[in-house]
């Protein structure tokens, strides 16, 4: 599957997921050329096309395709151009997530193994206009050391060495905000103790060395 068939795959992965409604969010991928694809503005990721894909240059720059992008690409190129080993960032509002968000809450309660294992936690940046070079200078602060972060007010963005690898981020992080908000609704969470996040830190760097 070439990558223009990746992003359309996802994208209308992310619309039958629910993580995107209408023609919010974007998706985007970096070629083997440090060329950028990415899906154009207002753009249905359910019906999306080819057609509905733009190429451009690191900085913006529109090389080939009839459709505007997004405006949203900043935040995209920001990413690409800090963190080299990426190579593919997707933008999106999934429910629970984006209810985080709005709260103006981090997802950082350790309360599920794996989940601390893979991902740990999830940073909030601070509000930033849409579309602005807010947007980026809002995740700076957290860009080296997570894969993905939430926007307060705005969504989540998820980022990693390929699109499948962004959206099972993107999966993986929706279903744990949904946990803890069903958990909260049952008296809360219990947060794992400091002995038992020793262990978890010992077993994933005995998995590391493997």
């Amino acid at each position: 599957m070439g990558l223009k068939q990746e992003l359309i795959h996802f994208s209308k992965a992310c619309s039958t997921s629910g993580f995107v409604k209408a023609t919010d969010g974007n998706l985007s991928v970096r070629t083997r050329k440090n060329f950028i694809l990415s899906t154009a503005t207002r753009t249905n990721k359910g019906k999306i096309k080819t057609g509905d894909i733009v190429k451009t240059d690191i900085k913006g720059k529109r090389l080939s395709g009839n459709r505007k992008a997004s405006s949203e690409l900043k935040l995209h190129l920001y990413i690409y151009s800090n963190r080299k080993d990426v190579n593919a960032v997707i933008h999106t509002h999934p429910l629970h997530c984006s209810a985080f968000a709005a709260a103006g809450k981090a997802i950082n309660r350790i309360v599920l193994p794996e989940f601390y294992l893979q991902i740990g936690s999830v940073p909030l940046a601070k509000f930033a206009i849409p579309s602005t070079d807010e947007v980026p200078e809002s995740i700076a602060p957290f860009i080296e050391k997570h894969n993905v972060i939430l926007l307060q007010n705005h969504g989540l963005v998820a980022f990693g060495k390929t699109l499948e690898e962004a959206y099972l981020l993107t999966e993986k992080v929706e279903q744990y905000a949904q946990i803890l908000i069903l958990a909260k609704i049952l008296g809360g969470a219990k947060e794992l103790n400091p002995a038992q996040l020793k262990k978890l830190d010992s077993l994933n760097i005995t998995e590391k060395k493997k």
